[in-house]
C-alpha cells in the first residue's frame, strides 16, 4: 500500500499491486489494473518510487547493491 495525495488534497491509500501504468501530463494520473484512473499531486518518479519500495519491504525487489551469490 502506498500514500498518495488526491488533487484536491485528501490523502489517500492506495494498493500498488493495482497499478497498471503511471502518466506524467500536466497532474499525474494512474491507471488501475481495473481500468479506473486516479490523478494525484504526486510526480509520477514520487509514485514508481513509492511503488518500488512497497514491493521492496515485501521482498520482491532485492535491495540495490544485494546480488544473489551461487555456490560452485
Amino acid at each position: 500500500m502506498i500514500k498518495l495525495t488526491r488533487l484536491g488534497g485528501e490523502a489517500f491509500v492506495l494498493n500498488a499491486e493495482l497499478i497498471r501504468y503511471v502518466e506524467a501530463h500536466h497532474d499525474t494520473f494512474i491507471t488501475l489494473t481495473s481500468g479506473d484512473h486516479v490523478v494525484v499531486r504526486e510526480s509520477m518518479d514520487e509514485v514508481l518510487e513509492r511503488a518500488i519500495e512497497y514491493q521492496r519491504a515485501k521482498h520482491l525487489v532485492p535491495e540495490p547493491g544485494l546480488g544473489v551469490r551461487v555456490r560452485g
